[in-house]
């Protein structure tokens, strides 16, 4: 439905995209993800029309569009602080782009009804957005989106200024409506678990280019780069030595005293130092040494409760800091804290090779 080629953006001698490719496919829920800068908003602005790409090419459904304007592309952009015309109805607000195609007046009366309850804006039809909450003004800013049926809706970050708990019960209102529909969604956002939540597959970008494209769990679970391991969720990248091959598996010095096996990525690395990430709920912590690979001794060193979680900071004899977080005991359980012995066990699909940078 989406497909960026080889596409570059130059702002003077500043690089905000370089040479992307990508393809989004008919019908799904596509994100960019990444911190403030990286060019998400950008790639955003050249599917609308409303950038040009220095170099490459720009396709919707098929079609050529780099040089089509953006009231001659299929598609309908919600923007962070949704651009509602203060001085019109909710109702005046959703029908104005049919109005502008100038349709029949009970046309346009019937697709913005229909709107209005697909949205759930029933009985607020007559108010000013002044006369609105955040998550209501979102709300007719969809609709307004939505009833002039684009193959695909582009949102820029259109959920950042809600509260938490609004913004979660937004994250399901879109995820549901994008279903219902069928639209090709392209969201734009920085914030991880918005990402992880809604999308059917998350494109990483950081720097003007994309570090890796996948479905929630690929980026999660298996990061290809320090960037993203680090920008999803949180991480332990450490440098390691690999010291030899054991059947399908790595053995890699991450510390004096600490080895740990790693299954062998195909193709194998073609030199001993690598990096690698462990995520910090997969150590797993016990107070007696566990019969298994991938374990060593640590000492609790600083522990902050986080209501569902608790975050350890543990170090090794040889000096590794590593980070923990383990699910909250009840107040009649014991856990662990600061100043415990403990042992640490890894299991070996939890430690990801990556990539250089």
């Amino acid at each position: 439905m989406v497909e960026l080629r080889n596409v570059t953006k130059k702002f003077g001698n500043f690089h905000a995209i370089r040479g992307v490719d990508l393809n989004v496919r008919a019908g799904e829920f596509l994100t960019l993800l990444g911190p403030s800068g990286c060019g998400k908003t950008t790639l955003l602005r050249m599917i609308s029309g409303f950038d040009a790409p220095t170099e490459g090419s720009v396709w919707l459904g098929g079609e050529d569009v780099t040089h089509l304007p953006p009231y001659r592309r299929n598609v309908n952009q919600v923007f962070q602080s949704y651009a509602l015309f203060p001085h019109l109805t909710v109702e005046e607000n959703i029908g104005f782009g049919l109005r502008m195609q100038k349709l029949p007046r009970l046309e346009i009366a019937g697709r913005v009804q229909s709107a209005i309850a697909l949205v759930s804006l029933q009985g607020l039809e007559a108010r000013k957005p002044g006369q609105l909450s955040g998550g209501q003004r979102q709300r007719v800013a969809l609709a307004r989106a939505l009833i002039c049926q684009p193959k695909v809706l582009l949102l820029d970050e259109p959920l950042s200024a809600l509260d938490a708990k609004l913004r979660h019960q937004m994250q399901g209102e879109l995820k549901r409506l994008q279903k219902m529909l069928g639209i090709t969604f392209v969201f734009v956002t920085h914030d991880q678990e918005e990402a992880l939540t809604m999308s059917d597959r998350i494109a990483v970008v950081n720097q003007g280019r994309i570090e890796q494209l996948g479905d929630s769990a690929a980026i999660y679970h298996a990061p290809q780069t320090a960037f993203v391991a680090n920008f999803i969720g949180r991480a332990n990248i450490l440098e390691a030595n690999a010291v030899g091959v054991e059947g399908g598996f790595i053995r890699l010095r991450i510390a004096s005293g600490v080895e740990v096996l790693v299954p062998n990525p195909n193709p194998s690395p073609t030199t001993s130092r690598l990096v690698v990430s462990i995520r910090p709920e997969k150590i797993h912590l016990q107070s007696q040494r566990p019969t298994q690979e991938n374990v060593f001794e640590a000492v609790v060193e600083e522990e902050l409760f986080k209501g569902p979680t608790h975050q350890l900071e543990i170090k090794t004899a040889s000096g590794l800091s590593l980070s923990v977080m383990a699910a909250s005991q009840s107040i009649m359980q014991t856990a662990f804290h600061k100043g415990d012995r403990v042992w640490c066990a890894v299991h070996p699909n939890d430690i990801v090779i990556l990539r250089a940078d």
